[in-house]
Formats: C-alpha cells, sequence, structure tokens
C-alpha cells in the first residue's frame, strides 16, 4: 500500500472526528423518519469510535449533495482533513467537496 494510501486509513485527530460524528448527526436528524432510516443512520453513527477510517464511513454515509452540505458545516481543519483523505486515493475532484471548503478564501 502507497504511503498516500495509508493516509486515508489514518486515524484522523480526536476533534476532527468528533465534530464530523456531531455535524453529520445534526443532518440526519433533520431528514423524514418516517421509516426508521434517519435513526439507522444516527444510531451507527454514535456507536463508531475514532478507529482508523470511521470517519470517511461517516462521510461515505452521504450522497454528494448531503457531503456539500456537510462540508459547509465543518471547520476548515476538517475539511482539510477530509478533502486530503479522498485525495490520496484518487477521489475525483468534482465529488470532493471539501476541498472546496479547505481552501484559505474559505477560512
Amino acid at each position: 500500500m502507497t504511503k498516500e494510501k495509508k493516509f486515508y486509513y489514518e486515524t484522523p485527530p480526536d476533534n476532527i472526528f468528533n465534530e464530523v460524528k456531531e455535524k453529520s448527526i445534526k443532518i440526519w436528524k433533520t431528514y423524514d423518519n418516517t421509516y426508521g432510516y434517519a435513526d439507522e443512520k444516527i444510531d451507527y453513527i454514535k456507536t463508531i469510535g475514532n478507529i482508523k477510517d470511521n470517519m470517511m464511513t461517516i462521510i461515505a454515509m452521504f450522497d454528494i449533495n448531503n457531503q456539500m452540505k456537510l462540508a459547509g458545516k465543518l471547520s476548515f481543519e476538517a475539511n482539510k482533513e477530509i478533502a486530503e483523505k479522498l485525495i490520496a486515493v484518487n477521489h475525483p475532484s468534482e465529488y470532493n467537496p471539501f476541498a472546496l471548503y479547505s481552501m484559505k478564501n474559505y477560512e
């Protein structure tokens, strides 16, 4: 595994993981929960710890539109961490809204 790919699986700092977890739960709470789908996602997010790529698992639970919504709620540092992890695994830039919010002029 390349150094870049290893970075994707590295555990992020606790403060960034906790921020992503908190903001993700807030977004899921805004969804219709008629069939328990939102509760299922929230309950899962609440149970996972900051181990390896769990933060990226939380990110992957959202489609691109909701990833953009999440990116808009995260700090510069969190967006930068996520953007760099996606870049490390050659994630297409057009599907990396975190890169936009990790640019200096968005601070």
